[in-house]
């Protein structure tokens, strides 16, 4: 059965253009104009990947991306016009994986699409061989891929639980930001990517009692993390 992806952009243009690169590389294809549609549809269909733009009418792409955060973990891939770091870094804290820029290629977009549709696969797998990680109050399950403070569940997003994971399996050990990125994403990590570190904000936000003064995850200053 071949992966499901929704693109979800008021312009036809691109969807058709999109879709056609999609369709080449034997994916199925879900086309949406605008935000309002999106989570009925993510309902009714098992959608694997969400391409989604940012400037939408209506409703932007940050606010759906958060709306589908808040119950699903399928990877998001924001294509945006909008190029500016911040634009980056807010894209990304929306709880999205991946931010591609307008124009794009088609080599570009299907090997995005891959890799996050790859690494989300990879990490949602069964394993029964893999252990529950606990750290004081804090569990992270992988075999569900739920995280809980005491009894109580927080939800993170892919790369949010993957970030986490990755840290409580080396528990003590400080990780520093190009090898997290690395890890995390599969890529090359370029000195001004902020993208670790808004991440880590996130988590924080998450399970930390008061974020500003963390138990769990470490700031070392001018090293990285650690738990």
């Amino acid at each position: 059965m071949s992966d499901k992806i929704l693109i979800v952009d008021d312009n036809h243009e691109i969807r058709n253009i999109v879709s056609i690169y999609l369709k080449n590389e034997g994916y199925e294809v879900i086309e949406a104009e605008d935000g309002y549609k999106v989570l009925e549809i993510i309902k009714e269909e098992d959608i694997d990947l969400v391409l989604l733009d940012i400037m939408m009418p209506g409703i932007s792409g940050i606010d759906i991306c958060n709306e589908i955060r808040k119950d699903y973990m399928m990877p998001i891939i924001f294509l945006s016009a909008k190029d500016t770091e911040i634009d980056k870094i807010l894209g990304l804290s929306s709880g999205a994986e991946d931010y591609i820029t307008k124009p794009f290629s088609a080599v570009e977009l299907i090997a995005r699409v891959k890799s996050q549709l790859r690494r989300y696969k990879r990490y949602n797998q069964a394993d029964n061989n893999k252990k529950v990680i606990e750290i004081g109050n804090l569990k992270i399950d992988s075999n569900t891929r739920q995280v809980f403070v005491g009894n109580k569940e927080v939800f993170l997003t892919a790369k949010e639980f993957e970030i986490l994971e990755l840290l409580g399996r080396n528990k003590g050990i400080v990780m520093n930001i190009p090898k997290i990125y690395e890890v995390v994403w599969g890529e090359e990590f370029f000195k001004s990517d902020n993208t670790v570190m808004v991440h880590i904000t996130k988590i924080r936000h998450k399970i930390e009692e008061d974020p500003k003064k963390p138990i769990y995850i470490k700031t070392v200053w001018g090293v990285g993390y650690k738990i």
